[in-house]
Protein backbone atom coordinates (compact mmCIF):
# COMPACT_ATOMS: atom_id res chain seq x y z
CA UNK A 1 0.00 0.00 0.00
CA UNK A 2 1.39 3.64 -1.20
CA UNK A 3 -0.03 6.24 0.81
CA UNK A 4 0.49 10.36 0.10
CA UNK A 5 -0.24 12.97 3.12
CA UNK A 6 1.45 16.37 3.87
CA UNK A 7 1.63 15.38 7.25
CA UNK A 8 2.45 11.47 8.93
CA UNK A 9 1.74 11.71 12.89
CA UNK A 10 2.80 8.41 14.38
CA UNK A 11 0.80 8.32 17.60
CA UNK A 12 -3.00 8.86 17.97
CA UNK A 13 -2.92 9.84 21.93
CA UNK A 14 -4.46 12.98 22.92
CA UNK A 15 -1.60 15.46 21.83
CA UNK A 16 -1.72 13.03 18.31
CA UNK A 17 -5.03 13.25 18.08
CA UNK A 18 -5.85 16.62 18.28
CA UNK A 19 -2.61 17.78 16.26
CA UNK A 20 -4.20 15.31 13.70
CA UNK A 21 -7.45 17.38 13.76
CA UNK A 22 -6.33 21.19 13.48
CA UNK A 23 -3.74 19.80 10.64
CA UNK A 24 -7.27 18.64 8.79
CA UNK A 25 -9.16 21.58 9.66
CA UNK A 26 -7.20 23.80 7.94
CA UNK A 27 -6.94 21.70 4.88
CA UNK A 28 -3.92 20.01 5.28
CA UNK A 29 -3.87 16.40 3.99
CA UNK A 30 -3.04 14.48 7.22
CA UNK A 31 -2.68 10.76 8.44
CA UNK A 32 -2.37 9.55 11.86
CA UNK A 33 -1.18 6.31 12.60
CA UNK A 34 -1.86 4.41 15.89
CA UNK A 35 0.25 1.26 16.93
CA UNK A 36 -3.19 -0.07 19.19
CA UNK A 37 -6.10 -1.55 17.60
CA UNK A 38 -8.62 0.05 19.31
CA UNK A 39 -8.74 3.82 22.22
CA UNK A 40 -10.13 1.74 24.95
CA UNK A 41 -6.45 1.07 26.15
CA UNK A 42 -6.19 1.75 30.01
CA UNK A 43 -4.26 4.67 30.36
CA UNK A 44 -3.15 6.64 33.62
CA UNK A 45 -2.59 9.96 32.99
CA UNK A 46 -6.10 11.42 32.53
CA UNK A 47 -5.98 14.25 34.36
CA UNK A 48 -6.78 18.11 32.08
CA UNK A 49 -5.58 21.09 33.99
CA UNK A 50 -6.32 24.69 32.62
CA UNK A 51 -4.03 24.85 30.43
CA UNK A 52 -5.62 21.78 28.74
CA UNK A 53 -9.14 23.04 29.14
CA UNK A 54 -8.30 25.87 27.67
CA UNK A 55 -6.86 24.14 24.76
CA UNK A 56 -10.40 22.63 23.99
CA UNK A 57 -12.54 25.25 24.42
CA UNK A 58 -10.19 27.40 22.17
CA UNK A 59 -11.66 24.78 19.48
CA UNK A 60 -14.79 23.71 20.82
CA UNK A 61 -13.99 20.52 21.85
CA UNK A 62 -14.48 20.54 25.84
CA UNK A 63 -18.25 20.76 25.58
CA UNK A 64 -18.58 17.70 23.27
CA UNK A 65 -15.81 16.06 26.19
CA UNK A 66 -18.59 17.22 28.35
CA UNK A 67 -21.13 15.57 27.00
CA UNK A 68 -19.21 12.31 26.51
CA UNK A 69 -17.91 12.10 30.09
CA UNK A 70 -15.52 14.09 32.79
CA UNK A 71 -15.47 14.85 36.17
CA UNK A 72 -14.57 18.26 37.97
CA UNK A 73 -12.52 17.99 40.79
CA UNK A 74 -13.88 20.04 44.17
CA UNK A 75 -10.23 20.02 46.16
CA UNK A 76 -7.40 18.78 47.12
CA UNK A 77 -6.83 17.14 50.40
CA UNK A 78 -4.03 16.08 52.45
CA UNK A 79 -4.70 13.20 55.51
CA UNK A 80 -2.70 12.36 58.56
CA UNK A 81 -3.90 9.78 60.86
CA UNK A 82 -7.09 9.29 59.13
CA UNK A 83 -7.72 12.87 59.49
CA UNK A 84 -7.91 15.95 56.82
CA UNK A 85 -5.42 18.47 57.84
CA UNK A 86 -4.83 20.36 54.86
CA UNK A 87 -7.31 21.82 51.77
CA UNK A 88 -6.78 22.94 48.80
CA UNK A 89 -9.77 24.47 46.77
CA UNK A 90 -10.62 26.58 43.32
CA UNK A 91 -8.94 29.74 43.43
CA UNK A 92 -11.20 32.95 42.10
CA UNK A 93 -12.71 32.82 38.94
CA UNK A 94 -11.91 28.87 39.10
CA UNK A 95 -13.99 25.81 38.93
CA UNK A 96 -12.01 23.09 39.72
CA UNK A 97 -8.62 22.13 41.09
CA UNK A 98 -8.23 19.39 37.95
CA UNK A 99 -10.85 17.77 35.77
CA UNK A 100 -10.37 14.04 35.20
CA UNK A 101 -11.44 12.65 31.59
CA UNK A 102 -10.92 9.28 30.40
CA UNK A 103 -8.68 8.92 27.83
CA UNK A 104 -11.04 7.01 25.38
CA UNK A 105 -13.76 9.95 25.88
CA UNK A 106 -11.13 12.29 24.72
CA UNK A 107 -10.06 10.54 21.82
CA UNK A 108 -13.20 9.31 20.55
CA UNK A 109 -14.19 13.43 20.57
CA UNK A 110 -10.99 14.36 18.40
CA UNK A 111 -11.66 11.28 16.35
CA UNK A 112 -14.94 11.91 15.76
CA UNK A 113 -14.68 15.74 15.10
CA UNK A 114 -11.50 14.85 12.29
CA UNK A 115 -13.71 11.79 10.20
CA UNK A 116 -15.64 13.94 8.53
CA UNK A 117 -12.44 15.91 6.72
CA UNK A 118 -11.75 13.74 3.59
CA UNK A 119 -8.08 15.29 3.64
CA UNK A 120 -7.76 13.01 7.46
CA UNK A 121 -7.13 9.24 7.74
CA UNK A 122 -6.74 7.31 10.77
CA UNK A 123 -4.86 3.99 10.43
CA UNK A 124 -4.94 1.62 13.96
CA UNK A 125 -3.26 -0.91 14.34
CA UNK A 126 0.27 0.08 12.30
CA UNK A 127 3.54 0.16 13.65
CA UNK A 128 6.28 2.51 12.33
CA UNK A 129 9.41 0.34 11.01
CA UNK A 130 11.30 2.77 8.85
CA UNK A 131 12.24 6.32 8.07
CA UNK A 132 13.07 7.68 4.73
CA UNK A 133 15.05 10.55 3.97
CA UNK A 134 16.18 12.08 0.57
CA UNK A 135 20.25 12.59 -0.23
CA UNK A 136 19.95 15.26 2.02
CA UNK A 137 19.17 13.51 5.24
CA UNK A 138 15.80 15.30 4.91
CA UNK A 139 13.08 13.14 6.08
CA UNK A 140 10.34 12.57 3.51
CA UNK A 141 7.85 9.93 4.88
CA UNK A 142 7.91 6.55 6.77
CA UNK A 143 7.19 2.69 6.11
CA UNK A 144 5.01 0.98 8.73
CA UNK A 145 3.11 -2.35 9.19
CA UNK A 146 -0.84 -2.43 9.15
CA UNK A 147 -1.40 -6.13 9.94
CA UNK A 148 0.66 -8.11 7.84
CA UNK A 149 0.83 -5.40 5.04
CA UNK A 150 3.83 -3.80 4.32
CA UNK A 151 2.42 0.49 4.14
CA UNK A 152 4.81 2.90 2.69
CA UNK A 153 3.84 6.79 3.28
CA UNK A 154 5.30 9.34 1.60
CA UNK A 155 5.14 12.48 3.15
CA UNK A 156 6.28 16.63 3.26
CA UNK A 157 6.67 15.71 7.50
CA UNK A 158 6.91 13.54 9.87
CA UNK A 159 5.59 13.77 13.42
CA UNK A 160 6.28 11.45 16.18
CA UNK A 161 3.62 11.75 18.90
CA UNK A 162 4.18 8.14 20.07
CA UNK A 163 5.09 8.49 23.75
CA UNK A 164 8.22 8.08 26.11
CA UNK A 165 9.34 5.05 24.30
CA UNK A 166 9.37 6.76 20.54
CA UNK A 167 10.00 4.87 17.83
CA UNK A 168 10.12 7.84 15.98
CA UNK A 169 13.19 9.43 18.05
CA UNK A 170 15.02 6.39 17.59
CA UNK A 171 14.78 5.96 14.29
CA UNK A 172 15.52 9.39 13.74
CA UNK A 173 18.90 9.00 16.21
CA UNK A 174 17.60 12.28 18.11
CA UNK A 175 19.84 11.75 21.35
CA UNK A 176 17.69 12.42 25.17
CA UNK A 177 18.33 12.22 27.97
CA UNK A 178 16.42 10.01 30.72
CA UNK A 179 16.40 11.14 34.45
CA UNK A 180 15.03 9.01 37.11
CA UNK A 181 13.14 10.26 40.14
CA UNK A 182 14.12 7.86 43.00
CA UNK A 183 10.58 6.79 43.09
CA UNK A 184 8.51 4.35 40.89
CA UNK A 185 4.58 4.44 41.03
CA UNK A 186 2.17 1.41 41.46
CA UNK A 187 -1.64 1.85 40.41
CA UNK A 188 -4.74 0.34 41.36
CA UNK A 189 -8.38 0.96 40.54
CA UNK A 190 -11.19 0.68 42.26
CA UNK A 191 -14.98 1.07 42.50
CA UNK A 192 -15.58 4.55 44.68
CA UNK A 193 -18.09 4.12 47.52
CA UNK A 194 -21.26 5.44 47.96
CA UNK A 195 -21.11 9.27 48.42
CA UNK A 196 -17.11 9.91 48.03
CA UNK A 197 -16.42 13.65 46.59
CA UNK A 198 -14.46 14.04 43.11
CA UNK A 199 -11.96 15.10 45.39
CA UNK A 200 -7.98 14.32 44.76
CA UNK A 201 -6.87 12.81 48.62
CA UNK A 202 -3.14 12.65 49.80
CA UNK A 203 -0.85 11.09 52.63
CA UNK A 204 2.33 9.77 53.42
CA UNK A 205 2.75 5.66 53.30
CA UNK A 206 5.95 4.85 55.52
CA UNK A 207 7.03 8.43 54.17
CA UNK A 208 6.29 8.13 50.39
CA UNK A 209 3.35 9.63 48.38
CA UNK A 210 -0.31 7.77 48.56
CA UNK A 211 -2.86 9.75 46.19
CA UNK A 212 -6.20 9.29 45.84
CA UNK A 213 -7.49 10.41 42.58
CA UNK A 214 -11.67 10.22 41.95
CA UNK A 215 -12.51 9.07 38.15
CA UNK A 216 -15.21 9.75 36.09
CA UNK A 217 -17.49 6.32 36.19
CA UNK A 218 -17.53 5.88 39.61
CA UNK A 219 -13.91 4.74 40.51
CA UNK A 220 -11.01 5.85 42.33
CA UNK A 221 -7.65 5.55 41.09
CA UNK A 222 -4.94 4.97 43.75
CA UNK A 223 -1.42 6.13 42.56
CA UNK A 224 1.00 4.83 45.29
CA UNK A 225 4.99 5.84 45.67
CA UNK A 226 7.30 3.15 46.25
CA UNK A 227 11.46 3.09 46.03
CA UNK A 228 13.04 2.66 42.82
CA UNK A 229 13.40 -0.85 41.75
CA UNK A 230 11.92 -2.07 44.45
CA UNK A 231 8.80 -3.49 42.90
CA UNK A 232 10.29 -6.76 42.51
CA UNK A 233 11.43 -7.40 46.50
CA UNK A 234 7.82 -6.15 47.26
CA UNK A 235 5.83 -8.71 45.49
CA UNK A 236 7.70 -11.76 47.66
CA UNK A 237 5.92 -10.03 49.95
CA UNK A 238 2.27 -10.66 51.05
CA UNK A 239 0.17 -7.20 50.26
CA UNK A 240 -1.64 -7.44 53.38
CA UNK A 241 0.09 -4.71 55.27
CA UNK A 242 0.14 -2.16 52.80
CA UNK A 243 -3.67 -3.08 52.64
CA UNK A 244 -4.02 -2.02 56.20
CA UNK A 245 -1.87 1.13 55.61
CA UNK A 246 -3.98 2.06 53.03
CA UNK A 247 -6.93 1.36 55.28
CA UNK A 248 -5.32 3.68 58.10
CA UNK A 249 -4.57 6.63 56.20
CA UNK A 250 -8.51 6.57 54.65
CA UNK A 251 -10.68 4.82 56.93
CA UNK A 252 -13.66 5.53 54.84
CA UNK A 253 -11.70 3.00 52.28
CA UNK A 254 -11.59 -0.03 54.69
CA UNK A 255 -13.99 -2.13 53.54
CA UNK A 256 -13.58 -0.85 49.77
CA UNK A 257 -9.79 -1.80 50.06
CA UNK A 258 -10.15 -5.22 51.42
CA UNK A 259 -12.71 -6.35 48.64
CA UNK A 260 -10.86 -5.17 45.73
CA UNK A 261 -7.06 -5.40 46.01
CA UNK A 262 -6.37 -8.65 47.01
CA UNK A 263 -2.87 -8.99 45.05
CA UNK A 264 -0.21 -7.55 43.79
CA UNK A 265 -1.76 -8.20 40.34
CA UNK A 266 -4.28 -5.76 41.30
CA UNK A 267 -1.62 -2.87 40.58
CA UNK A 268 0.21 -1.89 37.34
CA UNK A 269 4.12 -1.27 37.69
CA UNK A 270 5.13 2.65 36.17
CA UNK A 271 8.06 2.77 35.78
CA UNK A 272 8.70 6.68 36.77
CA UNK A 273 10.68 8.76 34.29
CA UNK A 274 11.71 12.18 32.78
CA UNK A 275 13.45 13.35 29.72
CA UNK A 276 14.95 15.83 27.91
CA UNK A 277 15.40 15.53 23.53
CA UNK A 278 18.75 17.42 22.95
CA UNK A 279 16.57 18.64 19.91
CA UNK A 280 12.81 17.96 18.52
CA UNK A 281 13.17 19.01 15.50
CA UNK A 282 15.43 17.67 12.09
CA UNK A 283 14.47 18.27 8.48
CA UNK A 284 11.56 17.23 7.84
CA UNK A 285 10.43 15.94 11.00
CA UNK A 286 9.13 17.25 14.14
CA UNK A 287 8.71 14.97 17.94
CA UNK A 288 6.18 16.09 20.38
CA UNK A 289 4.76 15.13 23.73
CA UNK A 290 6.38 12.84 25.52
CA UNK A 291 8.38 11.93 22.65
CA UNK A 292 10.28 15.47 22.94
CA UNK A 293 9.28 15.95 26.67
CA UNK A 294 8.79 12.93 28.85
CA UNK A 295 6.89 14.54 32.44
CA UNK A 296 6.80 12.52 35.38
CA UNK A 297 3.35 11.70 37.15
CA UNK A 298 3.33 14.48 39.56
CA UNK A 299 1.08 17.65 38.90
CA UNK A 300 -0.44 15.55 35.90
CA UNK A 301 1.15 18.30 33.47
CA UNK A 302 1.91 15.25 30.36
CA UNK A 303 -1.23 15.34 29.08
CA UNK A 304 -1.80 19.03 28.92
CA UNK A 305 1.93 19.89 27.66
CA UNK A 306 0.66 17.05 25.05
CA UNK A 307 -2.29 19.38 24.42
CA UNK A 308 -0.38 22.69 24.09
CA UNK A 309 2.16 20.96 22.01
CA UNK A 310 -0.29 20.39 19.39
CA UNK A 311 -2.08 23.85 19.34
CA UNK A 312 1.55 25.54 18.80
CA UNK A 313 2.63 22.94 16.46
CA UNK A 314 -0.41 22.87 13.91
CA UNK A 315 0.42 26.88 13.05
CA UNK A 316 4.16 25.81 12.94
CA UNK A 317 3.31 23.24 9.99
CA UNK A 318 1.01 25.23 8.20
CA UNK A 319 3.06 27.79 7.95
CA UNK A 320 6.43 25.72 7.14
CA UNK A 321 4.04 23.97 4.10
CA UNK A 322 2.31 26.73 3.21
CA UNK A 323 6.28 28.48 2.41
CA UNK A 324 7.13 24.78 0.89
CA UNK A 325 9.97 25.03 4.04
CA UNK A 326 10.72 21.41 6.13
CA UNK A 327 14.24 22.52 6.92
CA UNK A 328 14.75 21.99 10.76
CA UNK A 329 15.35 25.90 11.69
CA UNK A 330 11.84 26.54 9.98
CA UNK A 331 10.59 23.36 12.36
CA UNK A 332 12.34 25.08 14.95
CA UNK A 333 9.92 27.79 16.00
CA UNK A 334 7.82 24.67 17.27
CA UNK A 335 10.71 23.83 19.82
CA UNK A 336 11.81 27.63 20.90
CA UNK A 337 7.71 28.11 21.35
CA UNK A 338 7.75 25.23 23.61
CA UNK A 339 10.47 23.92 25.42
CA UNK A 340 11.37 26.60 28.07
CA UNK A 341 7.53 26.71 29.25
CA UNK A 342 7.64 22.12 29.62
CA UNK A 343 11.31 22.42 31.16
CA UNK A 344 9.96 24.77 34.01
CA UNK A 345 7.00 22.62 34.45
CA UNK A 346 9.36 19.29 34.72
CA UNK A 347 11.41 21.88 37.57
CA UNK A 348 8.01 22.58 39.30
CA UNK A 349 7.91 18.21 39.29
CA UNK A 350 10.82 17.92 40.58
CA UNK A 351 10.17 20.54 43.67
CA UNK A 352 7.08 19.20 43.94
CA UNK A 353 8.48 15.48 44.93
CA UNK A 354 11.42 16.87 46.98
CA UNK A 355 8.94 19.07 48.92
CA UNK A 356 5.90 16.62 49.22
CA UNK A 357 6.54 15.75 53.09
CA UNK A 358 6.16 19.48 53.88
CA UNK A 359 2.61 19.39 53.24
CA UNK A 360 2.16 16.82 56.84
CA UNK A 361 4.55 19.17 58.70
CA UNK A 362 2.99 20.15 62.18
CA UNK A 363 3.36 23.97 62.34
CA UNK A 364 5.38 25.20 64.49
CA UNK A 365 3.37 27.48 67.26
CA UNK A 366 5.14 30.81 68.22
Amino acid sequence: MNLEADVCIVGAGPGGALLGYLLAMKGISTIVLERHTGIDKEFRGEHLNQDGERVLKKYGLYEQVEDTGLLLMERVEYWQHGKVIKTVTPGAGEEHVGIHVPQKNLLSVLIRASEPYQNFKLMMGTKITELMFNDTGCVTGLKAMNGAQEVTINSKIVVGADGRFSTVRKLAEMPYTTITHGYDLLWAKIHRPAGWEPTIKNALVNGDQLALFTQAGGFIQIGWNIKENSYPSLKKQSCAPFIEQVSEAFPELVETIRTQIQTWDDFILLKVQSSHSRTWVRDGLVIMGDAAHTMSPTGAFGINCALLDADVLAEVLSEALDKQNLSKAQLKRFEQARRDHTEKLQHQQWVKETTYQDNFAVPVLS
